[in-house]
């Protein structure tokens, strides 16, 4: 078991540290780690191709500041399953030159989510490639599954990512690209973001959106999505009678089965903010 401080210590305060810090440790399995109370990230990871992360328990407060679950740098080849997250910020957080890595069986929440980014911050950054993310249940957080990258970004390129059969659980915001994102410091918000994402896919989605938009693609005008595929989607509004709704920009997903709410009805072109 690994413990960091209670809030009340003070996130912002503190020469913050992960919990656990692994950095070229390739080739490895870490099984049955119980991190609690994190004052960062509880792990940080980078450089540590072809390793295994199981039955891990990883708990920090919902109000807690940068305290990802586990954050993923330039790694090729990880698997994480059988893995309970609840904490401020991202559940799991793919950074840029991560690739080869499948999840399964993780529950994740409070928190914000499941997120591949934010890319484009930085200079000569390297593809994410090759992410599943199966089997998950999703509870009570701010985000579901995500992309995410600035805006007036550097060049990037989000590639192959797969995220299917998800539980949601009133989840704000199930499912969402941001290219507009912007948190924490001055953003070009005039400037597209130029970092491309293609091949996505988001399959056997279910559940209940605490908000009523229940999907947001939110591409770059200046590099639209390509191949996006919204298949076998079940998300609805509980908050109220009204029905759950959909909104995109620059992006035409392929629609497989049953979609629900609608996606993209209208399904043109718009400028970079139009979903702000």
């Amino acid at each position: 078991m690994i413990r960091g401080w209670k809030y009340e210590c003070g996130y912002l305060f503190s020469n913050r540290l992960p919990n656990l810090g692994l950095g070229f440790v390739k080739n490895s399995l870490f099984k049955d780690v119980t991190s609690i109370n994190s004052k960062y990230f509880h792990i940080h990871m980078q450089g540590c191709d072809n390793t295994k992360l199981e039955h891990l328990t990883l708990d920090a407060p919902a109000d807690s500041v940068n305290t990802d679950g586990i954050h993923i740098g330039p790694t090729n080849g990880l698997n994480i399953t059988n893995t309970i997250i609840k904490t401020g910020d991202d559940c799991i957080s793919f950074g840029d030159g991560s690739t080869n890595i499948r999840v399964e069986k993780v529950t994740c929440g409070p928190g914000h989510g499941i997120s591949v980014g934010s890319l484009g911050k930085n200079p000569n950054e390297k593809p994410v490639e090759r992410i599943w993310i199966k089997n998950c249940t999703i509870i009570g957080t701010d985000n579901g599954v995500r992309i995410k990258t600035w805006p007036g970004s550097y060049p990037g390129k989000v590639n192959d990512v797969h995220f299917e059969d998800i539980v949601m659980d009133k989840v704000a915001n199930p499912i969402i690209i941001d290219q507009n994102y912007c948190a924490g410091r001055v953003c070009q918000k005039n400037v597209p973001s130029q970092v491309k994402i293609t091949n996505v896919s988001f399959r056997n989605i279910k559940g209940t959106s605490r908000t009523q938009v229940a999907m947001k693609l939110n591409c770059s005008a200046g590099s639209p999505c390509d191949n996006v595929e919204l298949a076998d989607i079940n998300l609805t509004y509980s908050g109220g009678q009204v029905t759950a709704t959909s909104r995109c920009a620059n992006v035409k997903p392929k629609l497989v089965g049953q979609i629900i709410p609608p996606a993209c009805p209208s399904n043109v072109p718009k400028p970079y903010n139009s979903l702000m």
